[in-house]
């Protein structure tokens, strides 16, 4: 498994002339360390002297969100092997036989079906990396103020996560036949773009306004 290596070993496997792990890999990885550097900054606020300064009324509200990110941390480490095999259908469809009408009507939708695939697994890295964007704001704004630096990267890489996810979805789309699937899913790509980025301007606004 590609989350099984080492850090330099991983590093090097992206730097190959493999396609594999590629962009979609490196973004759920990316949007994993993300949650990780957030809740790095829960851990050295929770329970600990600093947690006193947070309001009563933030404290269940960072302790929730605090296990929310660890479950997002795990399933974006998941994805980094998944999207690593998510265009496997679409190379082994192209590979079908093509001789007979049949055989290319088949073929034709094995592929899309494949590329439908293909999308979807960025997709979903996107999301959660989305959703840990939304989750950061409690510690942006009562986290221990000597790590606040930490969720300002933390933001950065959850931010970069999802575009970087989006990318992937995007270029499959290219080839998606399906004008209303295309449709549903260009809309979607949208407005996770939109919502991210008003998403991360707010928390590094916070982030400066706390370093100042």
């Amino acid at each position: 498994m590609l989350i099984e290596r080492t850090a330099r070993n991983f590093v090097y496997d992206v730097a190959s002339e493999s396609p594999t792990p590629g962009g979609g890999s490196v973004a759920a990885l990316v949007g994993s360390l993300g949650g990780a550097l957030t809740n790095m900054v829960g851990n050295l606020t929770i329970d600990k002297k600093v947690y006193s300064d947070v309001p009563d009324a933030m404290k269940p509200k960072m302790e929730e969100n605090f296990k929310k990110i660890d479950a997002l941390i795990e399933e974006l480490l998941n994805l980094v092997d998944e999207d690593s095999t998510a265009f496997d259908d679409v190379m082994q469809a192209f590979k079908l036989p093509k001789e007979t009408e049949e055989e290319k009507k088949a073929r034709s939708t094995a592929i899309q079906s494949g590329y439908k695939k293909a999308l979807e697994v960025p997709l979903r890295c996107g999301e959660k990396c989305f959703e840990v964007l939304k989750l950061q704001d409690v510690f942006a704004n009562h986290g221990n103020v000597n790590a606040i630096t930490d969720v300002g990267v933390g933001t950065l890489l959850a931010y970069s996560g999802l575009e970087g996810a989006l990318f992937n979805v995007t270029i499959n789309l290219k080839s998606i036949k399906d004008q209303d699937y295309k449709k549903e899913m260009e809309d979607r790509v949208s407005s996770l773009l939109k919502e991210g980025k008003e998403l991360r301007d707010q928390l590094l606004e916070i982030v400066y306004s706390r370093l100042a």
